[in-house]
């Protein structure tokens, strides 16, 4: 099942990237009064887990730097309630799906966004930070919100479990993204756009202790270690995101790569804009 995981989590992300990359999601977070993308990036990706302190919202989100968090959270709830900004956060994803797919409701995409719901609801919820702040909020009646809502929860599902990985091999978020940027060709790994803009003297720590653990080498390219490692965490996150769809019959597990298989092919074309 493990190369299911990977193969449903290659066909959901387009359609979850959409929230990121697309005009809708952010025109609608502008519009409720959030200044910049990462006020409503934070505050209507953490809105799930309630009010809480910018320490859960960073130890959830894990992979950004310290005090990245706490740049954002609380103050862009302070006069907009969370609420509020998952709920625009969502209409403005459906929003760009529908624009990009020309699709309001197909049978197909109905099909895909039943059988998507039905995994995203079935995984239980224990060591599951994201996954289960996720699964508290309703799940939309319009189809096209319905599948947007749930690849997000399956994304998190993973996302919990990825982060699970990460603290297993005592890989740190920077120190993650570092290894990122090296299994997609990027080097310097420094120049990776998650962490580029970090004090230079915090990336040469990072990559310093890298070297130390023999992960990367002086050229600042992996080891043989480091490869296996990286690969290893992405095999152990495949792995622990194989739950939801184990509520699926092989034949519904067909239907529903067939039925995803065009929509993200639609959204991956157009970079999920």
């Amino acid at each position: 099942m493990t190369h299911l995981a990977r193969r449903m989590h290659e066909l959901l992300e387009p359609i979850c990237l959409v929230t990121f990359f697309a005009d809708e999601c952010n025109d609608e977070l502008a519009a409720l009064g959030h200044r910049t993308y990462w006020d409503g990036y934070f505050a209507s990706r953490a809105a799930p887990l309630g009010r809480v302190p910018a320490q859960v919202v960073h130890a959830a989100f894990y992979n950004f730097a310290e005090g990245e968090v706490a740049r954002h959270i609380p103050s862009a709830w302070e006069t907009i309630p969370p609420e509020a900004s998952v709920a625009a956060r969502e209409r403005g994803s459906a929003a760009s799906l529908r624009r990009i797919l020309g699709d309001d409701g197909s049978p197909g995409l109905v099909r895909a966004a039943d059988l998507t719901t039905k995994a995203a609801t079935s995984a239980p919820v224990e060591g599951r930070v994201m996954y289960a702040a996720m699964r508290t909020l309703p799940v939309p009646g319009d189809p096209v919100a319905r599948l947007w809502h749930s690849a997000t929860v399956l994304r998190e599902h993973r996302g919990d479990g990825h982060i699970a990985a990460l603290v297993g091999a005592r890989i740190g978020g920077t120190e993650a993204h570092m290894l990122s940027a090296l299994a997609q060709g990027i080097h310097p790994p420094e120049s990776f756009g998650r962490i580029h803009h970090l004090p230079k003297k915090r990336l040469a720590a990072v990559m310093a202790g890298l070297r130390d653990r023999g992960l990367v080498d002086a050229g600042g390219r992996f080891t043989d270690a480091g490869r296996e490692t990286q690969q290893r965490i992405e095999a152990l996150t495949d792995d622990l995101a194989v739950a939801p769809y184990e509520s699926l019959s092989p034949a519904e597990l067909d239907e529903l790569i067939a039925e995803l298989e065009p929509i993200s092919a639609k959204l991956a074309a157009a970079g999920s804009r």
